[in-house]
């Protein structure tokens, strides 16, 4: 590929990987989408990219060849190799010859399965803004000596793109989630007056004590609130009286003792 072409290829990757924020955006062609550029740019032979769940865990997301995912999933169920050292630490990571005696003691289990599967060196690129850490961008050779200063240098352009692309993506969902939670609340708490407002009518009771008896029920019932308003506005559950609020006790006389009754009868349980 003559250098105009992969410099221009290299640009249009860029653009590709910028445009996070259009309506329809997938995830996961999006991961698969770099490590194909990687592949075809770099002048690698594979790419695999982890990336770390709500745990911190790294899960293996994207790979553009079956030996690079068996080899990512076996770092990761071995819990040793060049890319889980360069997301824990967040550095580059570079095993220029997996046969070398260094290399063989670092990570003694991994040196030789990558052998197994073709690959002779690994160049590990944390996913990386300031602080935070998502996941590694892993690139396989099956030469030694490593990536050329010029593709490690495009190479850490890409991720750092492709990192900012997830990151604002993340933040959208983000967003969107607040705002779909907040909404929820509003929507609820419209339920929750007029749920009252009928409990209220209904019982002859002030719409804080039919507030008080729904969350009674619900509690009572083990329901939650939310759905039990909604239950309550569609008429398809029945606040029993017996959910009714204690009223006061009947006032007492100057002596402290309650009235007397006006008749026998009144005095009956």
């Amino acid at each position: 590929m003559a250098a105009t072409t992969v410099d221009e290829r290299l640009a249009q990757t860029f653009v590709e990987l910028a445009d996070t924020l259009v309506a329809g955006f997938d995830l996961m062609e999006f991961l698969h989408t770099l490590t194909e550029r990687c592949v075809e740019i770099l002048n690698v032979d594979a790419a695999g990219l982890l990336l770390a769940d709500g745990r911190g865990a790294l899960r293996l997301v994207a790979a553009s060849t079956e030996q690079a995912r068996i080899a990512e999933l076996f770092q990761i169920q071995n819990d040793e190799g060049p890319c889980l050292d360069c997301y824990r630490t967040g550095q580059v990571v570079i095993a220029s010859d997996v046969r070398a005696d260094e290399t063989v003691r670092r990570w003694p289990r991994f040196a030789p399965a990558a052998q197994q599967m073709g690959f002779a060196g690994v160049h590990a690129i944390p996913m990386r803004l300031r602080d935070q850490v998502i996941g590694t961008l892993n690139l396989f050779r099956s030469e030694p000596n490593g990536l050329d200063p010029s593709v490690a240098r495009a190479a850490r352009a890409l991720v750092d793109v492709a990192t900012i692309g997830i990151l604002q993506e993340r933040a959208v969902r983000q967003q969107e989630l607040v705002a779909g939670q907040l909404q929820a609340a509003l929507n609820s708490r419209v339920m929750i007056e007029q749920a009252k407002g009928i409990l209220a009518e209904r019982l002859q009771v002030t719409p804080d004590q039919a507030f008080v008896m729904l969350r009674r029920y619900a509690r009572d019932h083990n329901r939650p609130l939310t759905a039990l308003v909604g239950d309550v506005v569609g008429g398809t559950v029945d606040i029993a009286r017996g959910s009714r609020p204690a009223t006061r006790p009947p006032a007492q006389g100057k002596s402290g003792h309650s009235p007397e009754p006006d008749s026998p009868a009144d005095s009956l349980p």
